[in-house]
């Protein structure tokens, strides 16, 4: 049951802006640029209970991350923030994500739990095809930073572009 919620229709409000208002990716992650809309999204949905200015930053080094969906070749769980760096750093040759919004934040009873909803948007590097996914976060929070992460998402959809990434099928216009 959630005590509360809070709904964002926006997209992604960038952290870091040039003096041109451009998204300014920090150097120290420049390697995971790709998923940038994905890390800020994750930073407002958790403003205020977290800290660190990137969201690999507000993570706990013994934090626990579990994916609720199975692709061959992808863990179910994975400890610490080295190990989700590691499993980040190749997601760009795959998927491009140019925007994340639709952010609901769901309150529980628990204290130290959030539940974030948001989608993400993106383009297939093999094919040019449109990425568009949706996901449930289910975050624990201690000492304000992330101890648990459980993901969920649209397997069927993240499937099938991932399967005509690699037969190359349908180049998007």
């Amino acid at each position: 049951m959630c005590l509360g919620e809070l709904i964002f229709n926006g997209t992604t409000s960038e952290r870091l802006r040039d003096n041109r208002g451009q998204f300014v990716t920090n150097p120290k992650y420049a390697a995971f640029k790709a998923l940038d809309p994905f890390f800020e999204i994750s930073q407002q949905g958790l403003a205020g209970l977290v800290d660190g200015d990137h969201y690999f930053d507000t993570i706990a080094e013994d934090a626990v991350f579990e994916f609720r969906y199975i692709f061959p070749g992808w863990p179910q769980t994975l400890n610490g923030p080295g190990a989700l760096m590691a499993r980040y750093a190749s997601y760009g040759n795959n998927i491009v994500l140019h925007g994340a919004d639709a952010l609901v934040i769901h309150r529980s009873q628990d204290p130290r739990v959030v539940i974030i909803e948001y989608e993400v948007h993106g383009k297939m590097v093999a094919t040019g095809a449109s990425y568009d996914n949706r996901f449930i976060s289910v975050v624990t929070i201690e000492d304000r930073k992330i101890v648990h992460w459980r993901d969920y998402m649209d397997s069927l959809t993240a499937m099938t572009a991932l399967n005509q990434a690699s037969t190359g099928a349908s180049k998007s216009k």
